[in-house]
């Protein structure tokens, strides 16, 4: 008996939702990283994954008789353009864990071998996205940003090829669940009726149970997948997050941020700020990420138009009604969010038109990011502990590597041009000296929404670089640093330093 408590609901669904597969044993897995801090959550034996028989689960080389490994079977829109059936083509479901804190969760194999949704891929996984994942996966967890999350990583010992050899490698994945926006197309696409409601019904139970017991919950469903994706693509803006594949088949209806194929943080701002190698568009640019959130809303809308209402008109005019909410959810939920990484009143007025011209001066100016958000949190508490407006603090004690009165002109330095940086300051100061919030109580709130550390670019493709050359050191160090991404540390500094020229990461991607 496994001491991993699988109890399987998704596997119990009709067979067409799903093919069952066993996963290609890999010739010889070892195991490069195991998330202790996950298992344990999820009230599973640390020691027992660590072991031979938990490396044989992780790797996919044998499984517990509990495990009733699946894939699951899904269609989307990938850059707009419609496919109608994709699936899990290297990915197997094992099964659910309900954790300690009674949530209960997918353990998915990415990597595992080739599926009847494979296509002419062979369905493994290069070490270099499984690392990518892990390492960005547990950041957003880490950030607060709702997210799939990486249990362990593993080698397999074998070769995929890709633009060359590569080593292979195997990621096992957590989310609240992998239903997507593109599962419910798969079933509309194919006119299954009786599938969409069954998927519906599922998710229901499983994800919106007080939507499950209202008059009607299907449409109440739909107004709680909007409700979250308009907060998860804000959390995505305010820490300078591009996903980079926005398809609906990577639109998960639990509300997680789910595959992290070409996906970065943006350094300097840019509203139109692109990675992916595959979006020569910039369709999902960094500024168009909530509106393609609503494009992808609009297609699970269309999957469940029926069972909105037995009228198709009056079934179109409550999507649309529900649908309305999304931009005006978003938007209240961006202010929010970059009002208090600004230290704003949070009802001070005209905080959206504040933060708009904000966003025009970054942009202007090509200023990082991440550090101007956290150089204006220390000149905030600065300014806030001894009143005296430029005498601020732009270093941790004991690092040595400012004097205490330069943070202001660490920010300036940010700009490319000092004036802009003058004359924005002194907007700002005026709007945090105004307001009913306390000033602490906005301090406490910056410092929350304003990280020291994301996981740049160009570290990622460091640790990913060093791994293939067979050092672990760069990984493992990124990973445990990014776990604590609010807290100033001297030994991890230069992991908060933006890439310098040659070591700019301008196209990131997929992997597959």
């Amino acid at each position: 008996m496994t001491p991993l408590p699988f109890d399987n609901s998704y596997a119990r669904l009709p067979d067409r939702f799903f093919a069952r597969v066993r996963p290609e044993p890999p010739p010889d897995p070892s195991l490069i990283r195991l998330n202790a801090e996950l298992a344990a959550l999820m009230g599973i034996d640390t020691g027992w994954l660590a072991s031979p028989e938990g490396l044989a689960m992780l790797s996919g080389r044998t499984l517990p008789g509990e495990a009733d490994s699946i894939a699951m079977a899904y269609a989307g829109h990938q850059f707009g353009g419609w496919v109608p059936q994709l699936g899990d083509g290297r990915a197997l479901l094992l099964g659910e864990v309900v954790g300690k804190d009674g949530v209960r969760r997918d353990i998915q194999l990415k990597g595992s071998g080739r599926t009847p949704f494979s296509r002419a891929g062979d369905g493994k996984a290069p070490l270099g996205p499984v690392l990518r994942e892990y390492i960005v996966s547990e950041a957003m967890a880490a950030l607060g940003v709702p997210t799939t999350r990486a249990l362990a990583a593993v080698t397999t010992g074998e070769t995929v090829y890709r633009e060359g050899p590569l080593p292979g490698a195997v990621l096992t994945r957590v989310a609240r669940s992998h239903v997507r926006v593109g599962t419910f197309q798969y079933f509309h696409a194919r006119q299954d009726r009786d599938g969409v409601r069954a998927l519906a019904d599922y998710t229901l139970a499983r994800h919106y149970p007080d939507a499950a017991e209202s008059a009607r919950p299907y449409l109440d469903l739909f107004a709680g997948v909007i409700r979250r994706q308009a907060r998860l693509v804000a959390r995505w803006m305010g820490f300078g997050f591009i996903h980079g594949v926005m398809n609906t088949d990577n639109t998960q209806v639990a509300g997680e941020t789910i595959d992290y194929g070409p996906c970065a943080f943006m350094e300097a701002f840019h509203p139109g700020m692109v990675f992916s190698s595959i979006d020569h568009a910039g369709r999902y640019a960094w500024a168009n990420q909530p509106l393609i959130a609503e494009w992808n809303l609009a297609r699970l809308a269309e999957t469940l138009l029926p069972l909105f209402d037995d009228d198709p008109d009056r079934a179109l005019e409550k999507a649309r009604e529900t649908l309305a909410r999304f931009r005006p959810q978003c938007s209240d939920s961006m202010v929010a969010i970059f009002g208090r990484k600004l230290g704003l009143d949070e009802n001070g007025p005209e905080n959206g038109t504040f933060i708009e011209s904000t966003f025009t001066t970054l942009s202007s100016n090509h200023v990082d990011f991440t550090q101007f958000f956290r150089q204006l949190t220390r000149i905030a508490d600065r300014d806030g502990n001894d009143g005296t407006p430029g005498n601020n603090v732009g270093r941790r004690e004991g690092d040595g590597t400012a004097s205490p009165d330069n943070a202001v002109d660490v920010l300036r330095g940010l700009f490319d041009t000092a004036t802009d940086a003058d004359h924005w300051l002194a907007e700002w100061r005026q709007r945090i000296e105004s307001g009913t919030t306390p000033r602490p109580v906005r301090i406490t709130a910056m410092k929350r929404e304003n990280p020291v550390l994301i996981p740049r670019n160009h570290r990622v493709e460091e640790a990913i670089r060093d791994a293939m050359a067979g050092d672990y050191g760069p990984f493992h160090r990124l990973v445990e640093a990014l776990a604590s991404p609010f807290s100033d540390r001297p030994a991890v500094q230069d992991l908060e330093q933006p890439a310098r020229p040659e070591e700019r990461v301008h196209r990131t991607f997929c992997g597959t």
